[in-house]
Parts: structure tokens; sequence; C-alpha cells
């Protein structure tokens, strides 16, 4: 437990701080989820929508270091590289 103020007010910001990240990643999981659903059940145009926006969740998770910016990169690579598969 915290004993000083500054310790105690780090604490609280660190809670807030993770059920926001968790939150969002949680969002960018199910937005990769579905975009890897429609690959698979071979939906070309739903694919590519849903690629789109999962590209632009990645883009903004690697810039604020939810997730590395390297895996948001090698991401956006898999994923382009399964809806182009479809083609």
């Amino acid at each position: 437990m915290p004993n000083t103020k500054s310790a105690k007010k780090r604490l609280r910001q660190n809670i807030a701080r993770r059920d926001v990240n968790r939150s969002k990643r949680s969002t960018l999981r199910t937005q990769l989820r579905k975009v890897r659903e429609a690959v698979a059940e071979g939906e070309k145009e739903r694919a590519g929508e849903e690629l789109r926006k999962a590209i632009k969740a990645l883009d903004k998770a690697g810039a604020s270091h939810l997730i590395h910016p390297n895996k948001a990169a090698r991401t956006k690579s898999r994923l382009n590289k399964l809806v182009k598969a479809l083609s």
C-alpha cells in the first residue's frame, strides 16, 4: 500500500489508466477478430471494410503505445495478406 500522498495519487491514476487501456485493448482485439471472421466466411467486401477499421485502430494503438508500434505494423501486414488472399 502507498504511504505518501503522491504515491496514493499515483495508485489512483494507475487504476484509472489500467481500466482505459483494458477497454481500448478489448476493442482492438474485437476489431481484429471481425476481420478474421469476415475472411473465414469469404466475404471479401466486408473483410475490406473491417480491415480499414482495424488498420485505423492499430495505428492509434501503436501511436499511443497501447501496443508496440512494430506489433501494430506486423499485425496490419498479416491482416492485409489475409484479405488479399481472398481476391
